[in-house]
């Protein structure tokens, strides 16, 4: 049997930082406004003629650097976005190209913020079927490119950025079998597909179109649909809230990070939160959380660690790693 290891993270941000005193000059918001609702206080934006591609790329060149690895050792790119750089080719097939490589194969998926759990169990499956040794798997976003600026309810909650690992394929021994993506699982429900949309898109207005949101109901079904995911990771694994080391949500809001929490048991010092650092970043909440988490100390190898998002569609996951 094979099993997925961790064996390289890396990420990327854009370098121009927005404030929430800088929101301040754009629409009619506050700061105090922002961080009581959000728990967000910054977020970086692409600079003009920065692409999900240069983020994605960033972010895969340090996840190789951090596994010792070069483009070459990689046979398979699965890059979750809902920002790509063109309608086709894939973002991940650019990313492929940028590495040098032209061996394996590369595709992206979209599951919006969900999208590096969808990602990383596609990738998974890909390598316990023996059709690749080594993926990246990345979550990369330019959200900035969809937002309205004038609209206060999303403007303020998001921004860009990547974030990679390296997924190795590994013979489930005695001396590997404890580590590795011990369980995953996967919802979707099209029924809630308007409560969080892009209103464009190439088959119905021929335009890129701009993110649109019921902010309350999407807080509501976000506390309340994570629970069954993540019920289903525990029961599968024997684990717990008690016996996890660590839960590495989606970094969307504080404010739904802290109800999910309390909700499933979770003991706030186990949580990890970037989300004031960088807001939502969609598809690359995860993975940007996930390397402050290592690169701090906090997440040491042997480690328990729980992985959850929800996204537009409505999409949610979640993932259980023995790091």
């Amino acid at each position: 049997m094979k099993r997925s290891l961790i064996a390289g993270i890396g990420s990327a941000l854009p370098e121009k930082v927005l404030t929430n005193r800088d929101l301040e000059s754009i629409v009619d918001t506050s700061d105090e406004w922002i961080v009581q609702r959000t728990g967000i206080s910054e977020r970086h934006i692409a600079a003009e003629g920065e692409t999900t591609s240069d983020l994605a790329l960033a972010a895969a060149e340090k996840a190789l650097a951090d596994a010792g690895l070069t483009s070459s050792d990689i046979d398979l790119i699965v890059l979750a976005t809902a920002t790509p750089d063109q309608t086709f080719p894939a973002t991940a097939c650019t990313v492929q190209d940028r590495l040098g490589m032209h061996h394996g194969y590369a595709f992206d998926v979209q599951a919006v913020c969900s999208g590096f759990l969808f990602a990383l169990t596609t990738a998974d499956a890909h390598l316990k079927a023996g059709s690749a040794k080594r993926a990246l798997v990345i979550g990369a976003e330019t959200f900035s490119r969809i937002l309205d600026w004038s609209d206060r309810g999303t403007c303020v909650l998001f921004g860009d950025g990547a974030g990679a690992v390296v997924l190795e394929a590994h013979d489930a021994d005695e001396e590997t079998s404890p580590r590795g993506l011990l369980t995953a699982h996967l919802r979707s429900d099209g029924h809630f597909r308007d409560k969080l949309f892009v209103d464009g898109g190439p088959s119905s207005t021929r335009t890129v179109g701009h993110l649109r949101m019921e902010g309350r109901e999407v807080f509501k079904h976000a506390v309340a649909t994570i629970t069954d995911v993540i019920t289903d990771a525990f029961e599968a694994t024997g684990e717990s809230a008690e016996t996890i080391d660590w839960f590495v949500p989606h970094q969307a809001n504080r404010r739904i990070i802290d109800a999910s929490a309390k909700r499933l048991g979770i003991a706030e010092e186990k949580v990890v939160v970037t989300v004031q650092h960088h807001g939502n970043t969609s598809a690359a909440s995860i993975p940007l959380a996930l390397d402050v988490a290592v690169r701090d100390g906090r997440i040491k190898k042997g480690d328990l660690v729980l992985l959850e998002a929800m996204g537009g569609g409505f999409t949610w996951g979640s993932a259980l790693i023995r790091w």
